[in-house]
């Protein structure tokens, strides 16, 4: 393989490898903000119904999100998003909405969008979310 390629094929793996890592804090601090929204408290026991993956694995997840700074909890106390959490969830959201809209304008069904758009938005660039948003502003009704 030549040299040059091998090297671009790096880069492609290395920001696919860095997506999926981000890929869980994501879902977890848009899905935290929306319970939040929705009821004004968010515990692990919401995350779990809402994942549907046990408690277990939510107390490790909300370990690893307070060790990197997107939330704040205490045993058995609610799930609070910090600052960072609150901008992450915010970006996280409007990029999956994005993704969303503009697989519906391209004539996704809404219930195949919803789905598709769950993975697509981790793993659009900033080009492409750019590019999808000119797309929408062109058709917009």
């Amino acid at each position: 393989m030549p040299h040059s390629r091998k090297r671009r094929d790096q880069g492609k793996h290395s920001r696919i490898r860095s997506d999926h890592a981000t890929e869980i804090a994501e879902d977890y601090v848009e899905a935290i903000a929306e319970v939040i929204e929705a009821s004004g408290t968010c515990r692990a026991v919401d995350l779990a119904s809402r994942f549907e993956v046990s408690h277990v694995t939510v107390n490790r997840t909300i370990g690893r999100l307070a060790r990197d700074g997107w939330v704040e909890t205490e045993p058995y106390g609610p799930v609070v998003l910090t600052a960072k959490g609150k901008q992450l969830a915010r970006k996280a959201a409007e990029r999956h909405a994005v993704v969303l809209k503009f697989l519906m304008a391209i004539g996704v069904r809404e219930s195949v969008a919803k789905i598709d758009s769950e993975g697509i938005e981790h793993h659009v660039s900033p080009e492409t979310l750019d590019a999808m948003r000119a797309f929408l502003s062109e058709h917009a009704d």
